[in-house]
């Protein structure tokens, strides 16, 4: 082959065989993470599969695919019907609502190995939440016996409950809050029981309302009263200076007094 007698072409076409393989591989793991069997049973001369999307949002599109084998000869199908429904959410309830119906099949007449698939897809409204359901009823005859009739109902897409995540984010929200608060709460408590206690070793009284009062009382009918005092040294301050100021005065005069009387001049008789 040409690609094995020139290296480079080999080793070209080895790497994009690795890539292709690693695209392959994960669709497959994406498909299988999105896509989900939510029933699957064995009937007599009929086997029947449903896939469909595992989780969507509300307000999304889901896939559902019904697939059915045939594993006998002359299986007479009067009907293969399918219906999908959700419940909207109210205030005060909940409401049955259809998705989606479908007809697969009607009086068909089918072989051995005879199967068929199809597809559904399905808008979701966006009150609808939590599990949706699909109804299968099925009547068939094989090799022209007496018919059959199968009615099954199962849960299938898992819509998000939006409005209750948020919710729960909010109430963890409330309880780190609380939980933040009841930290702070001990914490300002015992720092109070440290300041009643110093309260009590200054003042020998708790501390409370009443005991602050009386002592904002106390304070300023003492600011007050030093205030007062101020007031009175002042007074005082300037009474000791006139009174000195007057003491010098007065010891100025009387020495000039005795100085003229000892200077005044003698008279002789």
């Amino acid at each position: 082959m040409r690609i094995l007698e020139n290296p480079k072409s080999l080793i070209t076409f080895l790497v994009t065989l690795t890539l292709a393989l690693a695209l392959i591989r994960n669709a497959t793991a994406q498909s299988s993470s999105e896509m989900q069997t939510f029933f699957s049973k064995d009937y007599p001369g009929i086997s029947i599969q449903v896939n469909g999307t595992r989780q969507a949002d509300p307000g999304e599109n889901i896939t559902v695919g019904l697939w059915i084998n045939c594993t006998a000869d002359d299986v007479y199908v009067d009907y293969l019907n399918i219906s999908f429904y959700g419940y909207r959410h109210f205030r005060y309830g909940l409401e049955k609502t259809t998705l989606n119906f479908a007809c697969m099949m009607n009086n068909s007449l089918l072989g051995y190995h005879n199967a068929s698939e199809q597809d559904y897809t399905m808008p979701i409204p966006n009150d609808v939440w939590d599990l949706t359901y699909a109804e299968i009823r099925l009547k068939y005859s094989i090799k022209a016996s007496s018919p059959t009739e199968y009615d099954e109902i199962f849960p299938i897409t898992t819509m998000r409950n939006v409005l209750w995540e948020e919710l729960e984010k909010k109430l963890e929200w409330w309880n780190e809050t609380h939980q933040l608060l009841n930290t702070t709460y001990w914490q300002l408590n015992s720092t109070y029981e440290l300041l009643d206690q110093t309260f009590w070793e200054s003042f020998q009284m708790n501390l409370s309302t009443e005991n602050l009062a009386y002592l904002n009382k106390t304070y300023w009918e003492l600011q007050h009263n030093y205030t007062a005092l101020q007031g009175s040294l002042n007074e005082l301050d300037n009474t000791r200076s006139a009174v000195a100021a007057l003491a010098i005065t007065t010891v100025i005069f009387v020495a000039t007094t005795i100085y003229m009387i000892m200077r005044k001049p003698k008279q002789y008789w």
